[in-house]
């Protein structure tokens, strides 16, 4: 019995490296595939802001091929999204600063202060999409994180989604808090339902 036992955790734990590793190679090929396209907005998602008010690495390179997009005229209008980070900053703030900084004129960029996840700030852009009747949009984040935002902004209603993945990979994403994480996100996202919400939308 005890035997038996081992055996099946054994099992178990082999399965579950199993699925995370094909997962893991899943995202990353959907995720490095880029669907630019030159949209009505692009939205930016947010992320760490250091101590010292500045983008983190990986804010800074959202926010920097954001930039290039929109001088290449892939968009109009830019969302910021994100929330009120620990470290004190309101990331949509800092984000907003950041692009005026580099030129982007402050009529062409949205905030969402209220994007503490990646399905919040879904639910917010469908919203804007909807008030401002427009119909596509341009998700900027990392190359990991592409695959579960295309789920959750399509579980809301928007069906024209590009993506435009952020020049910044690191090997710490193979194995600590991006790739196992994604995979297991979502997997979550596929089961969850946007509800009335979605409804109204595609109305």
């Amino acid at each position: 019995m005890i035997l038996l036992l081992r055996r099946l955790i054994i099992f178990i734990v082999i399965a579950g490296f199993l699925v995370l590793l094909i997962g893991s190679l899943a995202i990353t090929i959907a995720g490095l595939h880029d669907n630019t396209h030159q949209a009505d907005l692009a939205v930016v998602l947010g992320n760490m802001v250091k101590t010292d008010g500045t983008p983190s690495i990986i804010l800074q390179a959202r926010l920097d091929h954001t930039v290039d997009l929109y001088r290449q005229g892939y968009c109009k209008l830019i969302l910021v999204s994100g929330g009120h980070g620990k470290e004190g900053y309101d990331e949509p703030v800092v984000m907003q600063h950041y692009l005026e900084e580099r030129g982007i004129p402050h009529e062409a960029i949205l905030e969402d202060n209220d994007g503490y996840t990646t399905w919040k700030i879904a639910q917010n852009t469908a919203r804007i999409l909807k008030e401002r009747h427009i119909e596509s949009v341009l998700i900027v984040s990392q190359y990991f994180h592409m695959p579960r935002c295309q789920l959750a902004f399509s579980k809301f209603g928007i069906k024209t989604i590009y993506t435009s993945h952020a020049p910044l990979e690191r090997f710490r994403d193979l194995y600590i808090d991006a790739l196992p994480h994604e995979v297991i996100g979502y997997a979550v996202y596929s089961c969850r339902d946007a509800g009335r919400f979605d409804s109204t939308l595609t109305k």
